[in-house]
């Protein structure tokens, strides 16, 4: 069972991370209009190296959402920030749903 698409109100964007290059980091093509739900609240959270780092806003996605740590997003408000960390919540066998949890800066 995945999170219902009714829950997912807001639009983002997300520009995929896949690497650095001599110029700095690389994305790949923006993707829009991609379901979710933002909450805009402030946090603490560890980094991909284990930092506790801020986050101030979390995204609930479908399951499956392609958005590595690095990854730039855009939110429903025009804010750009960057994923510090992307959890795949899953429950084989029981009834909550499957989702895709981003913090991001």
């Amino acid at each position: 069972m995945n999170v219902p698409a009714w829950l997912l109100r807001h639009r983002i964007t997300i520009e995929r991370y896949e690497g650095d290059s001599a110029y700095g980091p690389r994305y790949g093509p923006p993707v829009a209009d991609v379901p979710a739900l933002v909450s805009e609240t402030v946090r603490t959270v560890r980094d991909r190296e284990g930092r506790e780092v801020t986050s101030t806003a979390q995204i609930i996605a479908a399951p499956g959402l392609d958005c590595p740590a690095e990854s730039r997003i855009t939110l429903p408000d025009g804010r750009t920030t960057r994923a510090l960390t992307v959890a795949h919540h899953t429950a084989p066998g029981l009834p909550v749903p499957q989702s895709t949890e981003v913090s991001a800066e």
